[in-house]
């Protein structure tokens, strides 16, 4: 089934994938379920989808109204099908080639209001606290930013003493946890 944008300016439009790469994109019903229990903080974030294949979080956000989006992807083919993506929604962003990992590894720019992640991951159970991204992504958050990590549904945030599970959801085989970080008051 062709990957659409939900909702927005660019509502109902299909996006086009990469042929040669072998992609996971996030099902549109769970994108809706994403999207609409962030109907409040979209509207002028500042967005970065990492690992973005499809570039389809950032153009959803950007779709409902964000401020501006940054993709991170390392594919060439991908990061070419993001760029017609906004073209063909008439949507702009700000399109990296680069593995999302070693992005994280530079000094931010910018904080970002929203960050979402996909990351390829394998299927395993147990707690996630000590996944590198979460040591990683930290100075790329605003104040009060948000943190949508699509994982393996057998992994969890359990006892992080630095990120706060704003909510925690399953679907099949896809965990999807937003973390807000804690910072000293």
């Amino acid at each position: 089934m062709p990957l659409r944008v939900i909702s927005g300016t660019a509502g109902g439009l299909h996006l086009k994938s990469p042929k040669r790469h072998a992609l996971r994109p996030t099902q549109d019903r769970i994108r809706q379920v994403i999207f609409s229990s962030l109907a409040e903080v979209v509207p002028g974030a500042r967005v970065l989808d990492l690992f973005a294949g499809t570039g389809s979080f950032g153009i959803e956000a950007l779709s409902r109204g964000a401020a501006s989006a940054t993709f991170v992807e390392k594919e060439a083919e991908a990061v070419q099908c993001i760029r017609d993506n906004l073209l063909y929604c008439k949507l702009k962003g700000d399109v990296r080639q680069a593995d999302a990992m070693a992005y994280l590894d530079g000094t931010p720019s910018d904080r970002f209001d929203l960050i979402f992640a996909d990351p390829p991951y394998i299927k395993s159970y147990g707690p996630l606290d000590d996944d590198p991204l979460l040591k990683k992504i930290t100075p790329f958050l605003a104040p009060d930013g948000l943190f949508a990590w699509e994982h393996y549904s057998g992994g969890t945030v359990q006892n992080s003493p630095l990120w706060e599970v704003v909510r925690h959801r399953t679907y099949g085989e896809t965990g999807l946890t937003f973390l807000r970080f804690i910072r000293d008051k």
